[in-house]
């Protein structure tokens, strides 16, 4: 991958150069109800075909794609979309200073310092997601990058390098796989978003009688006045469940009207991607509503919440130490079992059903921190050590009940962030030496003995043929990746298709075991691209971007025989396809299941005065009849 072209004046990005950071949590008005024909009337025949903009890939034949609503298969003029210069030193954060109270949060009661994922001013230059789909770049390269969202979110720029993976053990018998910690409801349906659950075992999706979908419903993104997160999205089998402003809301997966709302306190700052077996999780939340003149809270509350009843079933904060009156700050949260793991101020857990504090991270006078756990089927933490210029990082499996670490494994020295992709099987992503160079947060994947701490292999990922990302102040937040078969599954890079404009990808594997690749290859389809969402017992669910004139498809992968079967296969109709590809898909979750497809953003801002007239949604949601 290369690196981006030079910002905009008077608009560089802010903060570090790394995986992509997450912005302040912010809160925004209540969802309307959504309407009767979501999308509006679709118009009875096709618009004009203008003649496609020159360069690209190769010139589209004379009928070219429609200009409005450019899709991810349509070319583009250099410069769409992208500022223009290069990431500023670091890990997100400032030049040569360590970060602040709180583990990227501000000090009690004074705005969030700048360069650990937080603003120090209102964006200048409003982020807005990339709008269309699947096609032939200006740009000769695929890179992708986000640079720190909350002041300058830099768009994707690609690093089309062609993939051809190698045979490996691929004729061998494949592993009856341990699962993920990525999974959505310990086996639910849903995914994290990121690495899936399951792997080995029985597929749960069914082809749906007619894999043609129609819109379910769509939520209309609220206005805000600056960066605001609304991460958090849930799909139980009764309701899709969705962060709002200053409340959960949870709706009917068919047609989108509220089943029942929960008040917090304040904004939600973390949600868990995982749920209890019967539908429960967790989530961090502001001490109070942000106002005119407030405009940061704290994010101290612990919550668990019943995702069936919309019940919070208790929250709490607690103190940074027994000598302090201080509450302690979270930014993170994950949940294994009943056990709550919530990670800023050093730490700290709780039981899923009653509250009860069960553990703190044991404090150190050598300057030792819990930095952030991950959940799932197990439970583990990232470990950090040493000083800020010269940190070490351990990855430890944990006793959830405990806190007690069950075995340890040093990472390379000089290394500032590692993201555990999944805690059964211990899989863990980081970027050595800073030599991905495409903000990914990936360079090297290492697979771990949870039992005794060994290393059983380290996988090279090149940053040039492989797409899975990871934020790098977020240990649990690698995404378009998945775990299961005891193989990890990666999308590579966009590259050229066959035919004259498009650009595809394919989604290929390593074996943890071995660290070699296998022969495992799905291909998306000319100018179609794709990465996975999760696994569905030893498949994996996959969903395709589609191109200036399809609908996007979710597919599932037979683990053993790489065979795809087409699930859903959304309208191709421009209104609706323009709705579908407004999200861009790093900053977007996606959860699939029983035949829905719920599209979410993760953060939305200020719209441009140039888009005033266009249709944001906060969630696009699609159903297989």
């Amino acid at each position: 991958m290369t690196q981006p072209p030079q910002p905009p004046p008077n608009d560089p990005p802010q903060g570090g150069f790394g995986a992509p950071q997450d912005p302040p949590p912010g809160g925004f008005g209540a969802p309307t109800p959504p309407p009767a024909d979501p999308f509006g009337k679709q118009p009875a025949t096709p618009p004009a075909q203008p003649t496609p903009p020159p360069g690209g890939y190769g010139s589209p034949p004379s009928a070219g794609p429609p200009q409005q609503q450019p899709g991810y298969g349509y070319p583009q003029q250099p410069g769409y979309g992208f500022p223009q210069g290069q990431p500023q030193q670091g890990y997100g954060f400032p030049q040569g200073q360590p970060p602040q109270q709180g583990y990227g949060y501000p000090q009690q009661g004074q705005p969030p310092q700048q360069g650990y994922g937080y603003p120090t001013t209102p964006m200048q230059q409003p982020y807005q997601p990339p709008q269309g789909g699947n096609g032939p770049k200006k740009f000769s390269t695929q890179a992708r990058i986000i640079v720190a969202a909350a002041v300058a979110v830099v768009l994707i720029v690609g690093a089309g390098v062609w993939y051809s993976s190698g045979g490996g053990d691929g004729d061998k018998k494949k592993n009856e796989a341990s699962t993920s910690s990525g999974t959505n409801g310990e086996g639910k349906d849903g995914g994290s978003g990121g690495s899936g659950g399951g792997g080995g075992g029985e597929a749960k999706e069914k082809v749906p009688a007619n894999t043609k979908s129609a819109v379910a419903f769509q939520l209309p993104q609220p206005k805000v006045s600056d960066v605001t997160m609304v991460t958090g999205s849930w799909l139980t089998d009764k309701a899709y469940v969705k962060t709002g402003v200053n409340e959960i809301v949870g709706y009917d997966l068919a047609k989108g009207t509220r089943l029942w709302s929960l008040p917090l306190a304040g904004q939600v700052c973390a949600a868990s991607p995982h749920m209890s077996k019967d539908f429960k999780t967790a989530v961090v939340f502001e001490n109070g509503k942000r106002t005119a003149t407030t405009k940061y809270r704290n994010c101290t509350q612990v919550g668990a919440i019943d995702l069936d009843t919309g019940k919070l079933m208790w929250s709490k904060s607690v103190t940074v130490s027994t000598s302090s009156d201080d509450a302690a700050l979270f930014d993170q949260i994950t949940l294994s079992g009943t056990t709550i793991a919530a990670g800023g101020d050093g730490g700290a857990a709780f039981d899923l059903n009653t509250g009860a504090e069960l553990w703190r991270p044991k404090v150190s006078t050598d300057g030792c921190y819990d930095g952030g756990y991950a959940g799932g089927e197990a439970l583990a933490v990232v470990r950090r050590c040493g000083t800020y210029e010269d940190p070490q990082l351990t990855i430890q499996a944990l006793n959830p009940r405990t806190g007690s670490p069950v075995s340890s494994y040093k990472m390379p020295a000089g290394l500032g962030y590692a993201n555990i992709v999944s805690t059964k099987p211990l899989v863990v992503a980081a970027d050595i030496g800073d030599t991905a160079g495409d903000g990914s947060g990936i360079s090297d994947f290492f697979s771990i003995d949870a039992a005794t701490g060994k290393l059983l292999v380290r996988i090279p990922a090149d940053a040039d043929k492989y797409a899975a990302s990871c934020r790098s102040t977020k240990v649990e937040s690698c995404q378009h990746l998945a775990i299961g078969n005891n193989r990890l599954y990666l999308p590579t890079e966009e590259h050229e298709g066959t035919g004259d404009y498009g650009d595809t990808n394919e989604i290929v594997s390593f074996d943890l075991a071995t660290g070699k690749p296998t022969s495992d290859r799905a291909d998306a389809g000319e100018r179609y691209t794709m990465f996975p969402l999760r696994m569905d017992g030893g498949n994996i669910i996959a969903y395709k971007e589609p191109p200036y004139d399809k609908g996007g498809q979710v597919v599932s992968i037979d683990g053993s025989t790489f065979k795809q079967t087409v699930l859903m296969e959304n309208p191709s109709d421009e209104s609706v396809r323009a709705a579908e590809t407004s999200f861009s898909a790093e900053y977007a979750e996606y959860r699939y299941g029983n035949g829905g497809l719920y599209i979410s953003d993760t953060l939305i801002n200020k719209p441009r005065e140039s888009s005033l007239n266009d249709k944001d949604y906060l969630v696009v949601s699609f159903r297989a009849n």
